[in-house]
């Protein structure tokens, strides 16, 4: 009976494993392979199919997408054995390895194609010369070759054979008897001396690489199916949905942290950024960074940097993905661009101008880097240079014989052609895509350069796989507290009014008091925010503090508002502008906006030292709790009828001692007795010995006196 009640457990756990919807996973294979890469989708592969059980078999599709490019690089004949080894291993026999062609590959990742147990293509598919990354064929190269197609059966031996060896003839035959086969140089040769060829269709000729078609594949029913996309390759392969392996928890849970990259990429703070993000890789906890991004660049070194990390992620990490929830202008978009998978908010923009001014010479010292991270990330490179240099003009080519889309240049198209006008012929020219503003979430997702939209952080954090927002890299958050109210624009200039009107304050007070301390605490925190922010240099603190010098110079040394007022005026707002931008003199319309909106911030701020000069002047003295910080003015009323009725003429040419700060006005000890006096026009400090040099009436003029 016990056996009897086991027999339909096992058929019912049966059909309901039959119910159950098939899915399989997916994963991205960059082409050129490296070693780095080649060794993490072994890795990925061997902890999938642990986490399986064991009656189970599951469909894994390896998708190679290659864009053409200038320098698409080369995949090294081991690296590409390696994978082809551990794929047709009978440690992964339980992965049934499917791979998803779209475009033209060659070289030597040819090899993992020929180990997959299955093939699905797009119209564009093309299976080409598999020794295009040696200079001379190597016999023992083809035998490896032979020897995996013989282990998988997929591909005919003949086949692999021309695909290895462009010397040899490649023929499909029909024998006498009907049976059709693919055949070599030797072997045609020999089956047509004998006549036992009934007809025969030559593929490729002696001496010609080969070339397989996607039409070519599938007629040789190597290729299961042709698909128009992706998500067509499920229906093919009987699959309700294909899940992207990194993302569905198999390779473990994901273990994350956020960096947020907001305001000017400068070199201090790039340096800042690979510190921290180096910090999270001291153990194999962490194994994806997520990148938010809100930044109109600054430094394209400092971008590039951290682009070309970002497309390349070693082990531990395994991905590192991005999110712009503002906007990546400039040389940020190639950062943002970098991060596989990349979204987007609603209302997001990539690309168009931004702080740095990039030009053509700079942009073609990155070309083999940017060669690389296009490759690397699967988007086509034409528009990751477009978004960088505006100018450029990329448009939409569709192949005129397989109807391929394409998005290059016109230099791009005939690069490298042996006939450059039969290769132009080929394609067909369609509309230019407008990418001197940037793009917008739905217009970067048509043209694959975005991978999805998000309305926020956290929905981006779920979709990668995280249980919740990561915690951000190691950080003093008091730096981030700054930088993020310093990108505050009305906080900024908050500060700077508050100052001018504290140091307006101060120059009409006696003695260095509270007003000046609140003007250098603003100033300070203005000059500390700008720099965090990257915008702020020591050139700018120079001209803005030799500003207050000169202005200092100007109230309390040279009463009046003459060539250092001025010039110290001039100063401060030179300083204030530089010090809200990245670059000296504007070069695109992005840095003319913020040039613009600069000025009208130190302009509005310095409203502040006149708002500050005639509230000392006409409010704050008839106000009782800041009157003792106003120097009443003298009244010279007053003293023309103080001189009707005492006479100091006796105290011309004696020496006494300031008890207040003459400005000019002022109080000064002669014999014990306290005179009110006026300067010969400079500032006297309290406690300074002073000269008597003019007595009319009561107006005592005196100087200062340099003490012995």
């Amino acid at each position: 009976m016990a056996l009897v009640m086991t027999l339909h457990q096992l058929v019912r756990a049966q059909e309901t494993q039959e119910n159950e919807p098939k899915t399989g996973y997916e994963i991205s294979v960059p082409i050129p392979l490296d070693t780095s890469s080649a060794t993490q989708l072994v890795k990925n592969l061997t902890l999938l199919t642990e986490s399986l059980p064991e009656d189970r078999r599951t469909t894994v599709v390896l998708k190679l997408q290659n864009e053409a490019t200038a320098s698409a690089g080369k995949t090294a004949f081991e690296d590409a054995l390696k994978v082809a080894r551990a794929i047709t291993s009978p440690k992964l026999r339980r992965l049934k390895i499917v791979t998803y062609l779209d475009g033209e590959i060659s070289g030597h990742v040819v090899l993992t194609v020929i180990a997959s147990e299955a093939l699905v293509t797009t119209q564009n598919a093309v299976l080409g010369n598999a020794s295009a990354d040696e200079e001379t064929p190597d016999p023992t190269i083809r035998l490896t070759y032979e020897s995996i197609a013989e282990r998988r059966g997929l591909f005919p031996k003949p086949m692999v054979a021309a695909l290895v060896d462009p010397g040899l003839e490649l023929a499909e035959i029909t024998r006498l008897g009907g049976e059709q086969e693919f055949v070599t140089t030797s072997k045609l040769a020999e089956l047509r001396k004998e006549g036992k060829i009934l007809s025969e269709n030559v593929i490729s000729p002696a001496g010609t690489p080969l070339q397989l078609d996607a039409r070519t594949l599938r007629r040789a029913r190597i290729s299961a199916g042709l698909v128009n996309s992706f998500e067509q390759a499920s229906e093919v392969l009987d699959l309700a949905e294909l899940k992207p392996l990194q993302q569905a928890g198999v390779l473990g849970a994901a273990n994350g942290v956020l960096l947020e990259i907001t305001g000017s990429i400068v070199p201090g703070r790039v340096q800042r950024w690979q510190s921290n993000l180096n910090a999270t890789l001291t153990s194999d906890e962490i194994n994806t960074w997520l990148i938010s991004i809100d930044s109109t660049g600054g430094d394209l070194n400092g971008s590039m940097t951290l682009a070309g990390w970002f497309s390349k992620p070693e082990p531990p990490l395994r991905t590192v993905a991005g999110f712009i929830n503002g906007e990546a202008r400039g040389d940020a978009a190639v950062l943002a661009l970098a991060c596989k998978p990349l979204l987007m908010g609603p209302d997001a923009t990539i690309g168009g101008p931004g702080s740095y001014a990039i030009t053509e010479e700079d942009l073609q010292k990155y070309d083999e880097l940017i060669s690389q991270i296009a490759i690397s990330t699967n988007r086509p490179s034409a528009l990751l240079r477009g978004l960088l240099l505006p100018d450029m003009e990329v448009y939409r080519y569709t192949n005129r014989k397989t109807g391929r889309i394409r998005y290059a240049t016109e230099q791009d198209i005939i690069y490298n052609a042996e006939d450059p006008e039969a290769e132009k012929a080929k394609w067909k020219r369609g509309e230019l895509i407008e990418l001197d503003e940037g793009l917008t979430t739905a217009t970067a997702i048509s043209l694959g350069l975005v991978d999805g939209e998000t309305a926020s952080l956290e929905e981006s954090a779920t979709t990668l796989g995280l249980p919740a927002t990561p915690p951000l890299v190691s950080d003093r958050g008091l730096i981030r507290f700054v930088e993020r109210i310093g990108r505050s624009g009305s906080f900024a200039f908050l500060l700077l009014f508050i100052g001018f009107i504290a140091l307006s304050t101060e120059a009409s007070a006696p003695g260095l008091g509270v007003p000046g301390f609140i003007a250098i605490t603003c100033f300070a925190l203005f000059f500390w925010m700008k720099f965090l922010a990257g915008t702020a240099e020591w050139l700018e603190l120079i001209a803005f503090t030799l500003g207050l010098l000169c202005i200092g110079i100007e109230i309390f040394v040279l009463p009046g508002f003459g060539i250092f007022g001025i010039g110290g005026v001039l100063l401060m707002l030179l300083g204030i502008v530089l010090m809200s931008q990245t670059f000296v003199m504007p070069q695109n319309t992005f840095q003319y906006q913020m040039l613009n909106q600069g000025i009208w911030t130190a302009l509005s701020a310095v409203l502040g030292m006149g708002t500050g000069l005639a509230a000392m002047r006409f409010l704050l003295p008839h106000v009782p709790l800041f009157s003792g910080l106003v120097m009443e003015p003298v009244d010279e009323s007053q003293i023309t009828e103080a001189e009707k009725l005492a006479d100091y003429s006796n105290l011309l040419g004696l020496a006494g001692v300031t008890t207040t700060p003459l400005r000019p006005a002022g109080k000064i000890k002669i014999d014990n007795q306290l005179v009110q006096v006026v300067s010969d026009g400079s500032v006297v400090k309290s406690g300074q010995t002073v000269r008597v040099i003019e007595v009319n009436g009561t107006r005592v003029v005196v100087e200062a006196v340099e003490d012995t």
